[in-house]
């Protein structure tokens, strides 16, 4: 045996293959635990209608399914295969379902899938039960097919065994036990485990079981319908399970598959089906499994009426059977993964289909292992991503059920999230407001991208008007707000950005350590910097201001940013972290007339000697306190202005009197990201990512 002693709760196609992983990488005394009989555990691994596509916007989403495609060819069970690649096939039956799969096609080509876009002649060659008046093209993607789960599921358990690896079936987990902030075990109906890692790889029970160590999944189970066709005519003499491409009619929510001559077809159309994890049935009261639900046949009503337009040769069939399957829903669309904040040792590896799940095994394992994922950028899945409010049970439901809703819609990067909204406003939202501020949401915050007080602005100015996607949410303010800034002088609510205070005797000696640029400088110093990951990819870019010899205020990403600062706390207490974001606000002030706008209101000496660039001070700007830091993401003379939420819309009030006068306005997020651009400034996550190290980034410097 090797390794430290892991449990892994869930022996569907996660836990599996995780299990096949981690003791391939040399971890072998670890036990998995399931309630359910194997390989058919009764979860959504055993009624998962198995169809893998690999084309989606998320890169790292992309690459798990791919991983998972590439290692289920190669597993079979007494010579069954595990996967029939079958290739994948995306219809489109409106202009605007042909543009996005032209988008879909341009993700998977940059991700190194091979696709090809087909004309409505070549979908039928490629699936002829697709009625070609309906069809105006199509993405093919040769190497998509059928998982055959639960064969998957059997095919990694006995690997993992071969090398050691327990399974138990029919252990229902109880209770995750833990003393000092760590796990120590897992208590089963059957008896305790020890453990030193515990994995929680429960699907649709995840939440239940996080709950146990008081973690709190933003993950809900809803029902999906699949149904089956009894005999097709037009497939009378199939003898082969699956001969045509997986087929997906997203304009209407639909899919479909082969099972000899009959059709699977699958439904998101109609009204979500939520349930909690503490409502599914045990694995012996459950008529079917567990994840099954009885078929509701009124909500599948369009979906065969349309499925008889598309694929005319199903008006010969009839809908034979039919169920609600389980599965789990985020309130982002990915998975959660990673280690709890609060309990060492317990790691979650949940809201995984199976389309991801042998990437995800491959991940959680090197992770584990190694300290780190080498193979996958897994920020967008880190379980630690979320907001406080994010967690909270309305919000949770509200945004997974909107997800389900959403799952084949065509989303545009910026399109505003559903209810609840608005929940974070800050100090200046009621002025905004009386400028007619089009919000959209960052971070859960109501943030501007233009005002309509502004239109004005437009005339006169040539501004060019962008191709029907990017001008969604956009308008052609936006660029007489950039413009403008140039000109005179612009206010910008940058609440929404992160910030952290570093405070404590070393904490100095802590934010040397984790970043690449120095930190401890003098009083007043603010440094541009990068956080690291353990093989020089960029975690963030971050700013760093000394404010005291002990008090440091980071600029950060995001959440992450402080998981990753607490997770390095040293031990002796001397460095604290906190999130300040909330209790506080931010204007930027930006503008050749910037200095004009501030000065005057002011004793303390804002010229360019009297604080250099990225130096910060503090000072009263009228009546209200402020941390001012000479910095400018615009690439224009100003400062990010900080005060206290209470505050804030004093400090709004105070620069909008004296900026007016001089042609100053408001500006937006639209405004402001076109500034940062011609500038050249590179925004973590979009031009950066976990997958460069500085130097291919162009930040070096820092």
């Amino acid at each position: 045996m090797a390794g430290p002693r892991v449990v892994i709760i869930g022996a569907g196609v996660v836990g599996a293959a995780l299990a096949d992983e981690i003791s391939a990488r040399g971890w072998t005394e670890v036990t998995v635990v399931d309630q359910g009989p194997l390989p058919a555990t009764g979860g959504s691994s055993s009624h998962a209608p198995g169809l893998v596509f690999q084309a989606n916007p998320s890169k790292t989403m992309t690459e798990l399914a791919r991983y998972t495609v590439e290692k289920f060819c190669s597993l079979d069970v007494d010579g069954q295969p595990c996967f029939l690649q079958v290739g994948g096939l995306e219809v489109a039956t409106t202009p605007e379902r042909v543009t996005e799969l032209h988008r879909r096609h341009g993700w998977l080509t940059a991700w190194g899938v091979e696709s090809r876009i087909l004309t409505a002649d070549e979908c039928v060659e490629k699936h002829p039960l697709v009625n070609r008046d309906r069809v105006l093209a199509g993405l093919h993607i040769p190497t998509d097919g059928l998982a055959k789960a639960v064969l998957a599921v059997e095919a990694q358990i006995r690997r993992a065994t071969e090398r050691g690896v327990t399974f138990l079936a029919r252990h229902e987990v109880l209770d995750v036990l833990r003393a000092d902030g760590e796990v120590t075990g897992v208590r089963t109906d059957q008896g305790d485990l020890a453990a030193d890692i515990v994995v929680c790889c429960a699907g649709i029970w995840g939440p239940r079981i996080a709950r146990m160590v008081g973690m709190n999944l933003p993950l809900t189970p809803l029902g999906h319908q699949l149904a089956w066709t009894g005999p097709v005519p037009a497939l009378a003499g199939q003898k082969e399970e699956a001969v045509r491409p997986i087929l997906r009619h997203q304009d209407a929510d639909l899919y479909y598959r082969d099972r000899h001559d009959t059709l699977g077809i699958g439904y998101y159309g109609h009204r979500p089906m939520p349930i909690t994890a503490d409502e599914i049935l045990s694995v012996d009261e459950a008529d079917t499994m567990p994840s099954v639900l009885k078929f509701t046949e009124d909500d599948f009503a369009d979906a065969w009426t349309e499925t008889q337009s598309l694929l005319p040769a199903t008006k010969d069939a009839k809908v034979e059977e039919g169920i609600n399957g389980l599965f789990s829903f985020t309130t982002d669309g990915l998975p959660l993964l990673g280690e709890s904040p609060d309990v060492k040792g317990f790691w979650v590896a949940e809201a995984v289909w199976v389309t991801h799940s042998a990437g995800v095994g491959r991940a959680v394992a090197e992770w584990l292992v190694d300290g780190h994922c080498s193979s996958f950028d897994l920020h967008e899945c880190d379980v630690n991503r979320f907001e406080p409010h994010q967690l909270s049970p309305e919000y949770v439901l509200a945004r997974d059920c909107q997800n389900f809703v959403e799952v084949y819609d065509i989303l545009h990067p910026l399109q505003p999230s559903g209810d609840p909204r608005p929940i974070r406003t800050t100090p200046f939202y009621a002025r905004q407001q009386e400028l007619g501020a089009f919000f959209l949401e960052a971070n859960g915050w109501e943030r501007p991208h233009w005002y309509e007080a502004n239109a004005g602005l437009v005339e006169g100015r040539s501004i060019v008007t962008p191709n029907d996607w990017a001008a969604r949410y956009w308008s052609p303010i936006v660029g007489a707000e950039a413009q403008t800034t140039r000109e005179t002088v612009a206010m910008y609510d940058m609440t929404a950005l992160k910030r952290l205070e570093v405070s404590g005797r070393g904490a100095a000696a802590f934010l040397e350590r984790l970043c690449t640029g120095k930190v401890a400088k003098s009083v007043g110093s603010v440094t541009y910097t990068l956080l690291l990951d353990h093989d020089g990819g960029i975690r963030s870019d971050i700013t760093v201001a000394r404010l005291a010899p002990d008090v440091f205020q980071v600029g950060a990403n995001g959440n992450l940013d402080l998981d990753w600062f607490t997770r390095h706390l040293p031990a002796d207490g001397t460095v604290q972290v906190r999130d300040i974001t909330p209790g506080t606000c931010c204007i930027g002030l930006w503008g050749p007339l910037a200095r004009d706008v501030l000065q005057p209101l002011t004793d303390e000496d804002f010229s360019a000697t009297g604080l250099k660039y990225f130096r910060a001070k503090r000072a009263h700007i009228g009546s209200v306190p402020v941390t001012a830091m000479r910095l400018s993401y615009v690439g224009e003379l100003g400062w990010e202005l900080y005060t206290t939420a209470d505050l804030g819309q004093k400090l709004w009030d105070t620069l909008w009197r004296a900026a007016k006068p001089l042609g100053g306005i408001a500006a937006g997020r639209g405004a402001f990201n076109s500034l940062r651009l011609e500038k050249g400034y590179r925004s973590f996550g979009t031009d950066m990512t976990y997958e460069h190290d500085p130097y291919e980034a162009g930040v070096g410097f820092a």
